[in-house]
């Protein structure tokens, strides 16, 4: 035992606290337990439950809130043994320390990503709220319709296309009233809430918002219809129904790692860590799947158009840059003032990069930069996905675009399709993607697409 023991106590074998000394008694108490009754100190709980199951006395720190303050203790628990079973429980080293505040900065950006997430419609909206762009992130045919108005009212304030519930007020509102505000849409059963993001610097709100409107039920399945037999375990029908429960686990979890739901102790945020962890993986190998059924389609083609590939390079590096900033990784994009015009389907191109940029990050050493390079051959466009990783050999290139294929990784969360699938995207729109490397010298991922004049 560390240091005098300060108090006592015993269970029995159903876990029932019997009888104890201050100030166990007391936390057990003000955790909402009763004396005698069932542990309510989960730490505890949990400590006593190993020590009947390996019948070992066991010792080690536990740590416990007790209103603003965090109790850490030794604590000593062991198995009795005989027909009534039970615990005899020790306890030293009580210490009591004001519980940290909250990062409030670090809860809103943490909010702001799970509203990302989860988002089936977001929008880019100008200083006085009004519609710049609308994009559709989600399958739902119930959003149809007011994805149609929003789009054909370009720099209309976004409450006109919604009822914003509870307020008769005439809107738009303040963007901090607006923030947060439950919302119905035409053509939809379901429920919505408004998320607002304000963008510029020193004024909130003064280069515009970033809208955010999450449901709070995934959409209704689409009916079943007479299909040719499906290639892969997850169709298209089933990813989107998986896709919204999944990424609400992942918030959830979310939600407790960081605390936004109240104090926890660190070990509880580590498992809510690891669920989150564990549900993006399942998410993203829903996605791949999904993705995979759609390009091995034979009906399967691109909508190409005219698009900057500087510009889709540039929100690649964004969307990701929190991604590298965690490994010390530098993003390399190109300048504000580039500019590489190619035909191609956005959406596409941008998820190949994300991909290739993705797995950069992943596979390149710490403190390493990545590099988005523009090129311009003859009529082609291209663009170079450079790292300092440990470079492919001769034989890993040859089987980097194989399905399924990881050489040899494990544990890092990959499915093995990215490099495929994006492989097929890219050919789908008349274009290439290679790899070019040498062994300790880094990759170079390029993606050739036809150059728009």
């Amino acid at each position: 035992m560390q240091g005098a023991i300060l108090a006592r106590a015993t269970s029995d074998a159903e876990d029932r606290l019997l009888s104890a000394d201050e100030p166990l008694a007391g936390l057990q108490l003000r955790c909402g337990g009763e004396l005698p009754g069932k542990i309510a100190i989960p730490s505890l709980l949990e400590l006593v439950r190993r020590a009947h199951r390996t019948n070992l006395r066991l010792a080690q720190p536990i740590s416990a809130h007790d209103g603003d303050d965090t109790v850490t203790a030794w604590i000593e628990v062991a198995p009795r043994g005989g027909e009534e079973g039970g615990c005899n429980i020790a306890v030293a080293s009580w210490r009591l320390a004001p519980i940290p505040p909250e990062d409030l900065v670090e809860n809103a950006e943490r909010r702001i990503a799970i509203d990302r997430q989860l988002a089936e419609i977001n929008a880019r909206l100008d200083p006085q709220q009004g519609l710049l762009a609308v994009e559709c992130a989600g399958e739902g045919e119930d959003v149809v319709e007011a994805i149609s108005a929003m789009r054909g009212g370009s720099g209309r304030p976004w409450t006109d296309f919604v009822e914003v519930k509870g307020s008769s007020h005439e809107q738009p509102l303040h963007w901090r009233l607006l923030d947060g505000a439950r919302v119905t849409l035409p053509g939809s059963a379901r429920n919505w809430t408004a998320s607002l993001v304000p963008l510029g610097a020193p004024e909130p709100g003064s280069a515009g918002f970033e809208l955010y409107l999450v449901a709070e039920e995934p959409p209704a399945p689409k009916p079943r219809r007479n299909r040719r037999k499906r290639t892969t375990p997850i169709g298209r029908e089933i990813a989107p129904v998986l896709r919204q429960p999944i990424a609400r686990i992942i918030a959830n979890a979310e939600t407790i790692r960081t605390r936004l739901a109240g104090p926890l102790a660190e070990e509880y945020s580590a498992y809510a860590a690891d669920i989150a962890s564990a549900g993006q993986h399942l998410l993203s190998l829903i996605e791949d799947l999904a993705d995979l059924e759609v390009v091995e389609a034979d009906d399967f083609i691109t909508a190409p158009d005219r698009i900057d590939l500087a510009d889709v390079a540039r929100r690649a590096a964004g969307i990701l840059g929190m991604r590298a900033k965690e490994r010390g990784i530098v993003l390399v994009a190109p300048q504000a003032s580039e500019s590489l015009p190619a035909t191609g389907e956005f959406r596409r191109v941008l998820q190949v990069l994300l991909n290739l940029v993705g797995n950069a990050i992943r596979y390149t050493p710490e403190g390493s930069q990545v590099w988005l390079r523009l090129e311009r051959l003859d009529d082609r466009a291209r663009i170079i996905v450079a790292d300092q990783g440990q470079g492919l050999s001769d034989d890993d290139q040859a089987r980097v675009f194989t399905k399924f294929e990881r050489l040899g990784r494990s544990g890092d969360g990959g499915s093995g399709l990215g490099l495929y699938i994006s492989r097929r995207l890219a050919r789908a729109m008349g274009g290439e993607l290679s790899v070019e490397s040498a062994m300790g010298q880094g990759a170079r991922f390029i993606l050739d697409l036809p150059a728009a004049e």
